[in-house]
């Protein structure tokens, strides 16, 4: 990492915690600029972390907010993954042996996935997923994998995230796919819903991983998700 340029972790939740979730925001393909919390990308991942702290306490899970050095994915640099790859470091000082699970958006969606091969990382939520061609899967087997993308999105193509989701799933990966009827990449026009599934799954992933039963069979496809 370039001198004088870190990446940045907001923590909520148990000092000593029995789970822990990392939230990842989105961002641009291309930007060198240094990403800040007051960017909206970054603001719009707030309430789910404010969500995940709230419904987490009784269950003593810590909430990790990451900030990344530079907005951009930046090609074959891939600036965020070092930025995560560091975040899950930190846990594994902080929090021995305490499972993980991964929630992102967007471009944070897609840093999540590329890093969900550690062995901590018990699952995945990602959400409106930027997922190219030829994004990697085999490192997902095993992983509980959640991707919500809407069918309105104008942003990141959801047949894009339903092909990926297909390619995980037969690398062993166990994946839930729902399509969100109406909702565009911003996930604002069913906010609540967006919260509460993830939450949910984060919570139920946990409590899985604890039992040392992370999985719940194939992949499956949700129709009509994001129904108030």
């Amino acid at each position: 990492m370039g001198v004088g340029v870190v990446p940045r972790l907001g923590v909520r939740g148990a000092a000593r915690p029995r789970g822990l979730v990392v939230v990842l925001h989105g961002g641009r393909e291309h930007g060198r600029e240094r990403a800040t919390a007051r960017q909206p990308a970054a603001l719009r991942m707030v309430p789910f972390a404010w969500s995940l702290a709230a419904a987490g306490r009784p269950r003593e899970l810590a909430v990790w907010t990451l900030g990344y050095r530079y907005r951009g994915w930046n090609g074959d640099d891939a600036s965020p993954v070092p930025d995560a790859l560091w975040a899950l470091r930190v846990a594994d000082e902080r929090h021995p042996a305490v499972p993980i699970v991964l929630v992102g958006h967007s471009m944070g969606a897609r840093t999540a996935l590329r890093v969900a091969g550690d062995p901590r990382v018990a699952g995945v939520a990602a959400l409106a997923p930027w997922v190219p061609r030829g994004e990697p899967v085999d490192h997902l087997a095993g992983r509980r994998v959640l991707i919500a993308h809407g069918d309105a999105d104008r942003t990141t193509p959801p047949a894009a995230s339903r092909a990926y989701a297909e390619r995980a799933r037969a690398a062993g990966a166990l994946v839930t796919f729902e399509s969100v009827p109406g909702e565009g990449h911003a996930m604002v026009r069913r906010a609540g819903w967006w919260h509460r599934r993830t939450t949910a799954f984060v919570l139920d992933t946990l409590a899985r991983a604890a039992a040392g039963a992370p999985g719940d069979g194939p992949e499956r496809e949700v129709p009509g998700a994001g129904a108030p």
